[in-house]
């Protein structure tokens, strides 16, 4: 039987190895929905981490208690209880950016990132490894999201995060901060990474 990996294995694996959007393709509905602005992608990226932290590390506490034919619905409650605190801290504390999100953070409840976490690591391995595992995973998708953001950010308004980079003669990219505009930025960058994994794969071989 292979062993699992260890924490900072688990760390790294999910920041470019096994990054969540770009290698794994999970969680692109906030990746296309929220990425049309740096903040908005900032602030999900770390809502999302939170929540992965959080759950990682309860799951991981009660995995000997975890019984296979409710273990699902355990990972969903713990999840769903961890979203619903993050989404009143939002509310309550940066209340426009909870209304530009909208119904983005209550989905975080169904996002594949975090029940696949709770499945391959946290329901197997201790604590600090479920830990290390939810940051570097939240690392990863925080990458991917930022990347795609600013981007479509820089290239749809002149703008990066609100302030102004590119010269005020610069003809905005309508398009890239509309909807097709994630789609063409993501499947672009998805294939600049698949590129430079394969070239390194051929490179070491």
């Amino acid at each position: 039987m292979n062993e699992l990996p260890t924490p900072f294995e688990r760390f790294v694996q999910g920041i470019l190895p096994e990054n969540p959007v770009y290698r794994q393709l999970l969680g692109l509905c906030p990746t296309l929905a929220v990425t049309n602005g740096l903040k908005p992608a900032l602030t999900m990226a770390v809502a999302v981490g939170a929540v992965l932290l959080c759950a990682n590390i309860m799951i991981s506490l009660i995995r000997n208690l975890l019984k296979p034919h409710l273990r699902i619905v355990v990972f969903t409650l713990t999840i769903a209880t961890f979203v619903t605190i993050v989404d009143r801290v939002l509310a309550a504390y940066m209340y426009q950016m909870s209304k530009t999100l909208g119904p983005y953070i209550p989905l975080i409840i169904v996002n594949c990132i975090i029940i696949c976490r709770c499945e391959v690591c946290a329901s197997r391995q201790g604590v600090v490894t479920a830990a290390a595992d939810a940051v570097g995973q939240a690392s990863g998708f925080a990458l991917a999201l930022t990347g795609i953001a600013a981007v479509r950010e820089l290239l749809g308004t002149g703008m990066l995060a609100g302030f102004q980079v590119l010269p005020e003669a610069w003809p905005a990219w309508v398009i890239m901060v509309l909807p097709p505009g994630a789609f063409l930025t993501f499947g672009l960058l998805l294939a600049l990474v698949n590129y430079i994994s394969d070239h390194r794969s051929r490179k070491n071989a």
